[in-house]
Parts: structure tokens; sequence; C-alpha cells
């Protein structure tokens, strides 16, 4: 391992150096999204490119020089991406994003300490490994692609054609990183146009309120993580659908309540409850998404039989219902709303409130295998 110590840098600049990385990766997460449901958008291809070529600057206007080579070479990958020689995968997107994790680890750990360890042969190994990918060789892509990454994360477990190994998924333990996407691949053509419209009416749904955008992505992907660990005892297709509708019916509201920074009223908090039963009937005609119509149905039951609509003890509430509860909950407390503007808590903040206010509200089975998963990705990106 190296030592790294740059020179003498105003605090001013470095808050405003990882201000920019962490709003350029969340640009980058939401890109990826897009291009695995859009491989061939040559827009998004560009932005991508773009926010790599940006990070890249930035650190070299502060001469952070040891991860400019690894970014260069990622960079070049990326302009083959946007001048059509290479195919985009999403193998490609575990090395963005992976290496926008190294990154930001980088800067953080000079933001702490004053200096941060890296390794040079790694990053001289990662650099051969990506520069081995050119228009020339398309037939070894993935392979090249897929050692690279596993260069970056050893724990991954990805195969030359891209995918994950699903045969070996329940003996070598939940996966290292959550989805680029909620939207699933490996279903009918018909479910996935169903999911797709689903995603892009709630993407124009979320511009309703400034306080939602992203939503349905984050819980939709987080929920799909959490159901892996669990062993999948909930339908994946099911569990993804009630994550982007369950708050459809949110939409219908009228401004004042959403943005209200005040206690609601009764007849106001009644009013408000109501959403399920609207988000609900987007799907009572479609029987194919009729156990994700429970999912929404029920996700505001508690334990306790003092939720809403029904007021459902915990052996009437289906898992799906249980793991939404908590997520939905989760996400509130991790991003701005209107009544917790000075309040939004840090991921791990998020996991211990939910831990004090369990009893009654939320399942503990559930919630231990929530626990479990978020201590992987809080260690993970710590």
């Amino acid at each position: 391992m190296q030592t790294f110590v740059p020179e003498e840098l105003e605090e001013d600049i470095l808050n405003d150096l990882m201000e920019e990385i962490n709003e350029l990766y969340e640009a980058s997460e939401q890109t990826l999204i897009e291009l695995e449901l859009r491989p061939t958008d040559n827009e998004l291809q560009r932005s991508l490119f773009r926010s790599i070529h940006t990070i890249k600057g930035d650190l070299g206007l502060v001469n952070f020089t040891p991860l400019l080579p690894l970014l260069q070479h990622v960079e070049d990958l990326l302009d083959y991406l946007r001048k059509g020689q290479v195919e985009y995968t999403s193998t490609m997107s575990d090395l963005v994003l992976l290496t926008m994790d190294r990154v930001k680890a980088f800067v953080e750990s000079i933001m702490a300490a004053g200096r941060t360890e890296y390794d040079q042969t790694l990053h001289e190994q990662l650099a051969m490994a990506i520069a081995r990918i050119t228009p020339t060789n398309h037939s070894a892509h993935e392979q090249l692609l897929t050692d690279a990454v596993l260069l970056l994360n050893p724990k991954l477990d990805i195969r030359s054609d891209g995918n994950r190994d699903k045969s070996s998924d329940k003996n070598s333990g939940p996966p290292a990183t959550v989805a680029n996407t909620g939207i699933l691949k490996d279903i009918s053509g018909e479910k996935r146009a169903d999911m797709l419209f689903f995603r892009d009416l709630m993407q124009t749904i979320e511009h309703r309120s400034n306080y939602w955008v992203g939503r349905g992505d984050r819980i939709a992907k987080l929920a799909l993580y959490i159901n892996h660990q669990a062993d999948s005892p909930i339908d994946d297709d099911q569990l993804s659908v009630a994550c982007y509708v369950h708050d459809f019916g949110m939409a219908f509201m009228p401004l004042s309540l959403l943005n209200k920074t005040e206690a609601y009223a009764e007849n106001e908090f009644n009013l408000m409850r109501s959403h399920v039963y609207k988000s609900s009937r987007l799907l009572e005609h479609l029987d194919q998404w009729d156990h994700a119509r429970k999912i929404v149905m029920q996700h505001h039951e508690r334990i306790d039989g003092s939720g809403y609509p029904l007021g459902l003890k915990e052996d009437d509430i289906c898992d799906g219902a249980k793991l939404l509860a908590i997520l939905d909950t989760y996400d509130a407390m991790t991003h701005s709303r209107s009544h917790n503007k000075d309040k939004q808590l840090s991921k791990k903040e998020a996991v211990i409130a939910i831990n004090r206010q369990a009893k009654g509200q939320f399942s503990m089975k559930w919630l231990r295998t929530f626990n479990q998963a978020m201590t992987t990705l809080l260690t993970k990106s710590s």
C-alpha cells in the first residue's frame, strides 16, 4: 500500500469537490438505470462519459494524481461507448459505479485524515484490464469487463456473460451491491412492459413534489436486495411493481397537504390515508399484479393492528407489505420531506431510529433481515 498526502487545500475546496462528486455519482446512477432500459441511447452514453470526464478533471485540478490513470482508462472506455464502438452491458455499469465508489472513498479519507492509503499495484492492474477492451476485440469484452470488476470487488458473483450466477446465490450469500434498476430482466415481455410503464408513470408523478424524485427507484432496488438476502420469499416482480406504485394515490392530494410542515388535522390525516385505496386501484383490473395490489393496500398496516386502512395484525399482513413498510419509513427518514427538512437522518441514524420505534409497528423477522442488509451496505460504503 502507498500513502498519498496532497498539497494543502482549503476546507471549502475539498467540500466543494466532495459535493460535486456526490452529485455526479447520483446523476450517473440514474443514467446507468436508464441505460439498463435503453442501452443504445446515445445521449445517456454521452452523459455518463461527461460525468467521468468531469470527475477526472476535478481531481486533476487539486492534483489527486493516483486516481487519474484509472479514471482516464474508464473515460476511454466510455468514449468508445458513446462513439458506438463498444456495446453497453450491466457489467460496464458495475465497473463505473465501483470506480466511483473508489473515488469517493479516496476523497473522503483525505477529508477525514489529510492523507489516504491506496494500492498502486491494484490501480495498475485495473488500468491494464480496462485498456484491453478495444473496438477490435468485441467477443472478449464481457470477459475483460468481468476481470476488471472482480479486481475492484472480488465478492461479486458474476460470470463472463455479465449476469449474476443465480444457481450459486443461496450458497454465496447476498449480492455485494444493490441492483442498478428495480426493473427485472428475467420476466415475460408483457410483465416487463407493465413494469416499465409503472416506473415511467411514477417518475412523472414524483415531480409533483420536490421531495419525491427518485423515490420509486430507491425503494424498489433496496427491496429486491433485501428480498434476495431473505432467500426471496416474495415474488420479485410483484414486490418491484408494489414499490413503484405504492404512493401513486399521493399525487392526487392537494399540494397544500403534501407540502404542509405542521401536524395534520384529523380530517387531513384521513384524506392522506386514503392514498392506499387510490394506489391499489391502479392495479385493480390487472390480474397478473394482484399480489402487488395486496402489498400496496397493506403497506401502512402495523403488526399490532394500529395501522390502516383495515387495522390488520401481523399474521394477516403479507410479507411484501411488511418489508415495504420498513423501507417506506427508511426512505422518508433519509431524504428531505416537507415535515423533516431539518431532521433528515443519515443512513446509519435511520436504521437506529427504525429499530427504536419498531415495537408494534414493524415485523421483527423483516427488521432483522433489513438490519443485516444495511450492515452489509453501510460497511461497504464506509
